[in-house]
């Protein structure tokens, strides 16, 4: 049944291939199931709920992912879209969390519907590579103030806004040598290297007494605090909808980037450079944050780490439906989710800022007026702490730069399109 379903054979692979390749994805992208939670508790969301809504809309649409498109990409909720909920919209705007849950279902059916029509298409070979790679470093930059602002390493200081906290703290010093643990583990291979050096770093805290011990399993907690609790006509306000656009935007950028990395290690691409069933694929990826803000979580994307699953042979949608069964079984963990501290999660946010700012070498540096705006984009998140005042400004410049170098005519209808309602959004909201 497997096999006809999958085509296992046609795509060079077996049964067990593709199990093992579901195992290594899952173990390179189990850090979610700790790291989401404990960023949205920021927002004011439980962490219980949070906590099961993670491993229950990456199981969905992981599955989905699998059946439909029968693709090895395991999906979860994004590194970068969490941030940007919890700080940009509740903590930067003083939106309520049900209305950013809201705003994550209204970027979705946007984003749906984009899926089934030439549109986003249109969207996203219109815009430069280097607002792609600007926004995509900028978003990892944003992350690494994050975990290091977790972690007490980077705090606030009157004269000088940010500054170095202080190293004799305990937290600090564990974070710093949490960070180098994962590094050593990544550079040698070791599956799952994010996830051990979390539970390490957190097993050192519990043994320092820095950390309360919950246990390791139990029931799966209650999703009543957020399943279901999104208010969609809060979204639907007028200075909203800005962010609804943005949440759409980072959202696309991410899967087609995801999409074409995964997709070409694994050889699935066709030699015209085009990619079979990518309209399932897209379909499969932007239903899941609709689930998922249903479920009660920000934006659910395709991860990059299903790269690790297509290095050790996967192929088809069966791994995506391992990696599924594995987040569902995830859920009566609850307890050792509970058990991790910020200043265990804090390197993991430093990493993934790593993997992230690795596009920024792709920038054209022999052309200023694309690297100028990729870096705007890039150093704008961070220094604003907003991925949306960062994609603003970065989509303003590259169409002004241009315009003003003459030439205009490298600017694609995209981007005049999106720099513009920005334009207005800063003028007028």
């Amino acid at each position: 049944m497997l096999e006809r379903y999958f085509g296992l054979a046609a795509a060079g692979t077996n049964v067990r291939t593709e199990v093992v390749a579901g195992l290594t994805t899952f173990l390179t992208m189990a850090y979610i199931i700790v790291v989401n939670p404990s960023i949205l508790e920021i927002a004011g969301m439980d962490r219980n709920s949070v906590f099961v809504a993670t491993c229950l809309a990456a199981a969905f649409s992981t599955a989905i992912m699998g059946l439909y498109a029968n693709y090895p990409i395991a999906l979860a909720p994004g590194m970068g879209l969490n941030a940007f909920f919890a700080f940009g919209l509740v903590k930067g705007m003083g939106m309520s969390w049900e209305t950013a849950l809201g705003a994550v279902f209204c970027s979705s059916i946007l984003t749906v519907a984009l899926s089934v029509s030439p549109a986003r298409a249109w969207i996203f070979d219109g815009i430069p590579r280097a607002l792609k790679y600007g926004i995509a470093g900028g978003i990892g930059l944003f992350l690494a103030i994050i975990g290091l602002k977790n972690a007490g390493i980077v705090v606030a200081h009157p004269a000088t806004l940010i500054t170095l906290g202080d190293m004799h703290q305990p937290a600090a010093i564990l974070a710093c040598l949490g960070f180098i643990a994962m590094v050593a583990l990544e550079a040698r291979k070791v599956p799952g290297a994010i996830v051990i050096a979390i539970l390490g770093t957190t097993a050192v805290g519990v043994i320092l007494g820095l950390t309360p011990f919950h246990g390791i399993v139990s029931a799966p907690p209650s999703m009543a605090p957020t399943f279901l609790k999104l208010d969609i006509w809060g979204a639907l306000q007028i200075g909203v909808i800005s962010t609804v656009l943005v949440l759409m935007f980072v959202d696309l950028f991410d899967t087609a980037g995801t999409l074409v990395g995964v997709t070409q290690r694994a050889g699935l691409m066709t030699k015209d450079g085009k990619l079979p069933r990518l309209r399932q694929a897209l379909v499969a990826d932007s239903s899941a944050s609709l689930v998922g803000s249903l479920l009660g979580t920000s934006n659910t994307t395709s991860y990059i780490e299903s790269a690790a699953g297509v290095e050790a042979g996967g192929r088809t949608g069966l791994v995506a439906l391992v990696v599924a069964g594995l987040f569902l079984l995830s859920i009566v963990f609850a307890p050792l989710a509970n058990s991790v501290p910020g200043f265990a999660t804090a390197p993991a946010l430093v990493l993934v800022a790593c993997y992230m700012a690795k596009g920024l070498v792709d920038l054209d540096w022999t052309d200023i007026t694309e690297y100028g705006p990729g870096m705007v984009a890039a150093i704008a998140m961070p220094f604003t702490f907003s991925i949306a005042h960062g994609i603003a400004l970065g989509f303003i410049s590259y169409a002004a730069v241009k315009t003003l170098a003459g030439r205009a005519g490298e600017v694609s209808g995209a981007v005049w399109t999106i720099a513009i309602l920005f334009v207005l959004k800063f003028a007028f909201l």
